[in-house]
């Protein structure tokens, strides 16, 4: 997990936002920075915020080659097939950096073939003088985020997280400007002009939710099994996990007892040791006195044999980290806020008492395997099908986002097997009617999969879904319940009164929601049109509040299979 920024065509101050806009991101990478300016290309500066994680020696960016000098690299990403890619094309690596085999694919094969042989995550931006181009990409999920901001006048700028573009903005003096997230699966390539401003030749969209992986997979599928589907299951998903585990520093998980992460944390401590590892594996979980997840984690860490760490927190600790939440986050989205905060306060945590920086963690599982509670009242199995895909699609705007920005705040990097590109394609290939609920179980065939194989407690394999209020407080006083009473505190009652003036998109229907759009809104004035496109909830379902105890068999029977 590192930051990168880069600006084109700005012909004003652009010194000044090397020392301002791009140290707004500088938790993302604590460890070094640089700023690459050369006055061959106008207009123009790139910069790193770097967090080492392989090559600790050697890895820095922004990345120069003695083989392609006059080109620039500048990624946020982790490549998992980069020793694979170097035997398959004869790249001849200088460094030990796994991020180095895009050069080598963008100079030798093109950048359509470049991001289509890549497995990992990443974000990138490749200035190339020589051919007068701007490169940008973005995994297929957007596990890495990235930002742009697009001037009416050919400026452009790039950046892992909106807060280290919106002095930019400023910068542009009325001059029309639009900031979005760059589209996860997608590539952009921009004609660098004589002044530095860029022309947008091409954008395209090279990967979908579910698409078969262009690259040589880890796994090949002509060794899949024909006929066990289950066995197929439980060796893709190790394999995405054993793959993830590259890195220089100390590996741990996010541990909540619940089906997801205990899955990962099963996995991880069992690959750890075949690995040879130097190290236990940490688990965290997190919650206020004897919480259910507390109590599930617990059990899940004295059976996988984890360096356990139990984090609890207070109604002052909410009341404290709230709006720093918020500005991490970047967005006003509800149910995003309320999950985020948990992981806040556990990174923290990681952050001040461990040398743990690599967290493996479940987020993707619920929109692949169908494990919301409300996948239960789908018409049909080609609507479960079609909802996984849309949730999947924009998770880099939800649960994707909350995972990155929690965690890049205490300088912490995410790891994701869940949405591992051959996993995600294989589950998704499989029968509609299977993957949906079966008998009022949500991720069924998920936990089939590793049914009957010792890896988890057999009540915890089957433990039913949480809502993260409850799983981390109490049912008598859940989470949000708790925020809306510190709300209630800092904002008066009539403050709704002018809510749907104030902001008719994404209007605030309770204070809540509202004290969360004024929060947003200062750090991020009149951006929430392209930050916060809907309000997440769930569907299929008359409901008004996102939370999962809001569905009326949230409830579920906890020992029902």
């Amino acid at each position: 997990m590192c930051g990168i920024w880069a600006v084109f065509g700005l012909n004003s101050n652009l010194y000044k936002h090397c020392g301002t806009t791009f140290t707004n991101i500088t938790h993302r990478g604590p460890d070094a920075w640089r700023v690459e300016y050369d006055a061959r290309v106008k207009n123009c500066c790139v910069g790193f915020h770097r967090l080492t994680i392989v090559d600790s020696t050697y890895g820095m960016q922004p990345m120069k080659l003695h083989r392609y000098p006059h080109s620039v690299l500048t990624c946020n990403g982790e490549l998992y097939n980069c020793k694979r890619l170097g035997k398959q094309f004869g790249f001849e690596y200088e460094t030990g950096s796994d991020v180095e085999c895009i050069f080598h694919l963008y100079e030798t094969q093109g950048i359509d073939t470049c991001v289509k042989n890549l497995d990992g995550v990443f974000a990138f931006c490749i200035l190339d003088p020589t051919k007068k181009r701007v490169i940008l990409a973005r995994d297929p999920y957007g596990v890495r985020p990235l930002f742009r901001l697009c001037g009416s006048d050919g400026v452009l700028a790039v950046c892992s997280e909106a807060k280290g573009l919106m002095g930019i903005g400023d910068e542009l003096n009325g001059a029309g400007w639009k900031l979005q997230p760059f589209p996860p699966g997608t590539f952009e390539e921009y004609e660098l002009l004589e002044d530095g401003t860029v022309k947008l030749l091409r954008q395209v969209k090279y990967h979908s939710p579910g698409d078969k992986p262009s690259f040589q997979t880890l796994v090949p599928y002509d060794e899949l099994s024909k006929s066990d589907t289950l066995k197929n299951i439980r060796e893709l998903f190790t394999e995405a996990c054993r793959k993830r585990l590259m890195a220089d520093r100390r590996i741990g998980c996010l541990l909540s007892g619940g089906l997801d992460s205990s899955l990962v944390a099963a996995l991880l401590v069992k690959l750890a040791k075949e690995a040879n590892l130097p190290y236990k594996i940490q688990s965290f979980a997190i919650g206020m006195g004897d919480s259910p997840d507390i109590k599930a984690a617990r059990l899940v860490a004295d059976y996988i044999g984890t360096e356990h760490h139990e984090i609890i927190f207070t109604e002052q600790d909410i009341a404290t980290v709230l709006d720093n939440v918020i500005y991490s986050l970047e967005t006003a989205d509800i149910t995003t806020i309320r999950a985020s905060i948990g992981m806040y306060l556990i990174a923290q945590y990681i952050k001040k008492n461990t040398d743990t920086t690599v967290v493996f963690s479940g987020e993707g599982a619920d929109e692949l395997a169908q494990g919301y509670i409300y996948f239960r009242d789908q018409p049909s199995p080609d609507a479960g099908h079609a909802e996984s895909l849309r949730l999947l699609n924009d998770i880099y705007l939800y649960d994707g986002l909350r995972a990155d920005r929690t965690m890049a705040a205490h300088s912490l990097e995410l790891r994701v097997p869940f949405l591992d590109l051959q996993f995600t394609n294989y589950y998704l290939s499989l029968d509609k009617n299977v993957r949906s609920p079966q008998n009022g179980v949500e991720k069924h065939l998920l936990r089939s999969a590793f049914d009957g194989t010792d890896l988890l407690p057999h009540e915890i394999l089957w433990r039913h879904k949480e809502a993260f209020s409850d799983g981390v407080t109490t049912v008598k006083k859940s989470l949000f319940t708790i925020i809306q009473e510190i709300v209630d505190r800092r904002i008066p009652d009539d403050s709704l009164s002018v809510a749907d003036v104030k902001y008719p998109h994404c209007t605030p229907k309770t204070k809540e929601s509202l004290y969360y759009r004024e929060i947003f809104e200062k750090t991020f004035p009149k951006q929430a049109q392209e930050l916060l496109p809907y309000f997440w909830m769930p569907k299929w379902i008359n409901v008004s509040d996102p939370s999962a105890r809001f569905i009326s068999h949230y409830a579920a029977d906890k020992d029902k299979k």
